[in-house]
């Protein structure tokens, strides 16, 4: 699968721009500030239905504009989509399929699957919880785009929750009546639902990533690991061997059951994927804390090849049919696009050519610079000058 098109309408810093790419390797390349990012950030969107460099909407369209399109023609194989995302800060989204505008956003998920290296990714050793949970649930959404709608359902049940145990938790701070808090009951079970779905999902994809993050730590930096992924529930004891989603939602349901007390007292969730993490180890070491920057790299450039290899390996189904479940008859999941985003200026000269070695073979990898000389030779192809607004391909 590759891009052959993109086109922005006040995205970003782009009032309008339209660049037609091939497969292989591509490079944008110009001063910091002008745009490159842009470029590569619409079409993660795409791929994800979010920003790796903002939560919201609201940046990505242009000042003073109301809305921002993105568009993307899409091949794969023989095969050829036209699709689009109409971004609306403050009102819902917009998608078109083929010109359609019978589809919701999600259905977009699965057209245009990319995986994103970016300077933000050292968060996912060094950072927060929250950015190790939205890497695993991006790329379960990734594999199976009807999580989309899981991840949903979760958050929308989080959210009435949350709302009635504040409204407990403020009555019975200011000495009101004891509210009636029957119906938590109910949305225990919603959320316990929801939340072995997206549990499971998480569990099966640490399960398949775990071998190929550690062969790619090795080809990354040899002899530096081995480097194992742990899930870190909030239940309060562990996952059961088998997983069964079954068994999933009664640890999820015992354990709110169990946080009841103390939940109303603070007036928020404390048990559920939302306050899960994933631990990343080095050698018997988190990696958080105690591996080097140069360590910490290689590390989230590992989980980004595991991604890539994963995601290039499976199909959402067999050819002429979809899985259950999934949008898409028909539709086979192409290899994805790799964008590299300001990436080898912060590797060292052997890091730098070692994930060149590694991406080249990719079917279509994006790759944006400040500089010509940090693009490593081995990706050498077709070439963009991006500055003061303008994207000009370079006559080869």
């Amino acid at each position: 699968m590759h891009v052959s098109h993109l086109s922005l309408a006040d995205f970003r810093s782009y009032a309008r721009v339209e660049v037609a790419l091939d497969p292989g390797a591509t490079a944008f390349v110009g001063p910091n500030g002008q745009g490159k990012t842009n470029l590569v950030e619409a079409i993660g969107y795409l791929a994800t239905l979010g920003s790796h460099r903002v939560s919201s909407d609201a940046p990505l369209v242009r000042m003073g504009a109301e809305r921002a399109i993105i568009r993307a023609a899409v091949v794969q194989g023989e095969r050829q989509q036209l699709v689009e995302l109409e971004l609306n800060p403050g009102r819902a989204n917009r998608a078109r399929i083929n010109r359609s505008s019978q589809v919701k956003p999600r259905d977009v998920l699965g057209i245009v699957r990319s995986v994103l290296f970016a300077p933000e990714d050292l968060a996912l050793v060094k950072g927060d919880p929250g950015e190790r949970r939205r890497f695993l649930d991006e790329l379960i959404t990734a594999r199976s785009p009807r999580m989309a709608g899981v991840r949903s359902d979760y958050d929308r049940v989080l959210k009435q929750r949350n709302t009635l145990l504040k409204s407990a938790a403020m009555a019975r701070r200011h000495g009101g009546r004891s509210m009636d808090l029957s119906t938590l009951d109910v949305w225990d079970q919603h959320l316990a639902r929801a939340g072995a779905e997206l549990l499971a999902g998480r569990l099966d994809l640490i399960a398949a990533l775990q071998p190929l993050a550690d062969k790619a730590y090795e080809q990354l930096a040899p002899g530096g690991g081995p480097l194992a992924l742990e899930y870190r529930g909030s239940t309060g004891e562990g996952l059961p061997a088998v997983n069964t989603r079954e068994e999933l939602y009664e640890l999820l349901l015992g354990a709110l059951a169990e946080a009841r007390k103390q939940e109303i007292e603070r007036g928020v969730t404390l048990v559920g994927p939302h306050r899960d993490d994933l631990l990343l180890k080095l050698g018997r070491l988190p990696a958080k804390g105690y591996a080097s920057h140069g360590e910490s790299w290689s590390y989230a450039l590992a989980l980004r090849l595991a991604s890539y290899d994963l995601l290039r390996a499976e199909h959402l189904g067999p050819e002429g049919s979809a899985p259950e479940g999934e949008p898409g008859g028909g539709r086979r999941a192409g290899e994805p696009v790799l964008v590299l985003d300001d990436v080898f200026a912060e590797l060292d000269e052997r890091r730098r050519e070692r994930l060149a070695e590694l991406v080249a073979p990719a079917e279509q990898v994006l790759v944006t610079a400040a500089v010509e000389d940090d693009v490593p030779g081995l990706l050498a192809g077709a070439r963009f000058v991006v500055a003061d607004g303008a994207v000009e391909k370079v006559a080869s």
